[in-house]
Parts: C-alpha cells; sequence; structure tokens
C-alpha cells in the first residue's frame, strides 16, 4: 500500500453525503454525514464542503487532500459533471468550485469508479488484471480497473451500464429512455416492483403493506429489503428476481469486456446471497458460450458502504503521489 499521511474521502450519492478520514492502509477513523440536498447544486455543494470542514477540524494530523466521489457522468478532464440522473448537475463545474472553496488538493470524479478503484487496491478485486464494480443502490454506476489503472473511456464516461437497454420501451428511467437496466436491478426497481404488486395484488403483498399502513406507495426497496432479511415469501421473491436480472447483465458484460471479476457493492449488496446467488445462477445459464469458456467470478464489496470514499481518498493521495507523471488517474492515461 501507499505509505503516507491520511487522506479525505467524500461520496456524493443520491440521498446522502458520507465523508471519512482514511489512513494510508484504507482504514476509515471518523465519518461524517449530511443529507444530499440533490435539487440544488449549491446546496450540495454546500453539504460536501460542510463534510470536509466537520471532518478536517476533529482531526489533530495533517491531511494530504480530498478526494470526491460523486454520482455523475464527468468529461474526460475530470473537471465537469455532464449530468447526474438522480441530483442536480447539468455541465456543473465541481471540480473548480470545490477547489476555489477547500483551499486543499483536490480529487474529483465518479462515485462508482471511486469504489471500483476501492476494491482493487484493498478489496474484493485485489490483483485482478481486469476489474468491474458494479454498484446497486439508487441506481446502478460502475467502474474498471485494467492494469492496474481507471479506465474512465474517452470521454469520461465509461462504466455507466445502469443504462444498457434491456427491455425495449420498458420504464422509463431518469436518464431520459426507457428499459434501462437499472430499472430492473436496482433498490429503486425493487421499490418499483413491489409498488406494483401491492397495487394489483393486495393479498400477496399483505405482509409488506403491514409495514407501510397498507399504503403501497410508500413502499421502498429498503421496506423489501428488510423483510426479505425477516423472511417475507413475496419480498423473497421480488430479491431474487433483481438478483436474476443482475446476473443477465453480468453476462451482456462478460460478452464485451471479460472481466476476471466483477464485484458487487452499494446499499442493495447488503441482501448478500439472496441476490448474488441467483445472480451467479442466471450468469451460468446466460454467459455466451457457456460450457467452452470461463466466466467472471462474482464477488460482494468487501469495503461496504464505505468504498466510495476510501477510493476518493486513495485517489488523490495517489495523484500527489504521482507527481506530476502519468499515474492511475492520469486524464489521458486513463482513457
Amino acid at each position: 500500500m501507499t505509505a503516507g499521511p491520511a487522506a479525505l474521502g467524500i461520496d456524493v450519492g443520491g440521498t446522502k453525503v458520507a465523508g471519512g478520514i482514511v489512513a494510508a492502509d484504507g482504514t476509515v477513523v471518523a465519518i461524517a454525514r449530511r443529507a444530499t440536498p440533490g435539487a440544488s447544486v449549491t446546496d450540495t455543494e454546500d453539504a460536501i464542503v460542510a463534510v470536509v470542514e466537520e471532518l478536517a477540524a476533529c482531526h489533530d494530523g495533517e491531511l494530504v487532500g480530498v478526494g470526491v466521489g460523486a454520482a455523475g457522468w464527468f468529461d474526460s478532464t475530470g473537471d465537469t459533471v455532464l449530468f447526474s440522473p438522480h441530483l442536480a448537475w447539468r455541465n456543473s463545474t465541481l471540480r473548480k468550485d470545490l477547489a476555489a472553496r477547500l483551499q486543499r488538493p483536490l480529487w474529483v470524479g465518479n462515485d462508482a469508479d471511486a469504489a471500483a478503484w476501492a476494491e482493487y487496491r484493498y478489496g474484493a478485486a485485489r490483483g485482478a488484471d481486469l476489474a468491474l464494480m458494479i454498484t446497486l443502490g439508487t441506481g446502478i454506476g460502475g467502474g474498471i480497473v485494467l492494469d492496474g489503472r481507471l479506465r474512465r473511456g474517452s470521454h469520461g464516461v465509461a462504466g455507466e451500464w445502469g443504462h444498457m437497454r434491456v427491455v425495449p420501451d420498458g420504464r422509463l428511467c431518469a436518464c431520459g429512455n426507457r428499459g434501462c437496466w437499472e430499472q430492473y436491478a436496482s433498490g429503486t426497481a425493487l421499490g418499483q416492483t413491489a409498488r406494483e404488486v401491492a397495487r394489483t395484488s393486495p393479498a400477496a403483498a399483505a405482509g409488506l403493506l403491514e409495514r407501510v399502513d397498507h399504503e403501497p406507495d410508500r413502499l421502498t426497496g429498503e421496506d423489501v429489503a428488510r423483510a426479505a432479511a425477516e423472511g417475507d415469501p413475496l419480498a423473497l421473491e421480488l430479491v431474487t428476481e433483481v438478483g436474476i436480472w443482475l446476473g443477465q447483465g453480468i453476462a451482456d458484460l462478460a460478452a464485451v469486456l471479460d472481466p476476471e471479476v466483477v464485484v458487487i457493492g452499494g446499499g442493495v449488496s447488503k441482501l448478500g446471497e439472496m441476490v448474488l446467488a441467483p445472480a451467479r445462477e442466471r450468469l451460468d445459464r446466460a454467459l455466451p458460450g457457456r460450457g467452452f469458456r470461463p466466466g467472471p467470478r462474482i464477488a460482494a464489496a468487501e469495503l461496504g458502504p464505505q468504498a466510495g470514499l476510501v477510493g476518493a481518498a486513495d485517489l488523490v493521495r495517489q495523484d500527489l503521489a504521482a507527481l506530476g507523471h502519468r499515474g492511475p488517474t492520469d486524464r489521458t492515461a486513463a482513457k
């Protein structure tokens, strides 16, 4: 691991801004959180700055810099958030804005890229020559680490496989298209399917409806996840369906990229084998050339919900260690 002092990592998601002080070995030594005011660019940046200031104030030692992983599509330079399906960023100069306010060395990039890097450095993808990260949360994000470097694509938006179209003319997605993968294999999808079943078959969804005072529109993916963990039959069926969709998508990715390992993180991954077992089964059945070629290993993320902030902290440390020569986050080398 890279030696050196701690760095500060921030993970900006659809519902919360989470920050941590991260030691050089990947250990998180302090945590702070704020709700994400996602409807406002300025308010979201205020929340990021507030988390940074809170953590910096409680840390006695040196902080080498701040890494920010954000839920959005960045341009090839990493300076501008082109679009965020679940937040207000539209061609937003996030790096410039934060650099002016924080006055610290700064890395800014996609949150799933940061999580992918964390799992490659410290977690389930250690040593892999080609690792893919899939983050299952409000939507589906992703990251690619190949030959020890993040790969962001020619325009900076590689790994957004949550927006692969899997159902022609399917559910409307926040990205503007219909039938995207994240509409069928995410926390949002889990909640939406539960609400649809509860409206049309309230008897079948009785256990779920009891949790929300028999108001189906209040059901969320978290409600279903908790019910599944407690053995509710419908909830288990819905979680299995998400796992099947997950496995199908991984089979499609394997046909294109042939990864060694696919790491599953994000909030939905806390369901563990309830979602991963059906994903593996579906992958085995759907992998192109199955029986004649190896497929990827599917592994649960080892760093859990802290992967994004751990990766972001390490990426700012890596940038500083590079001292001007091409490193793992170099804007040209990462293509």
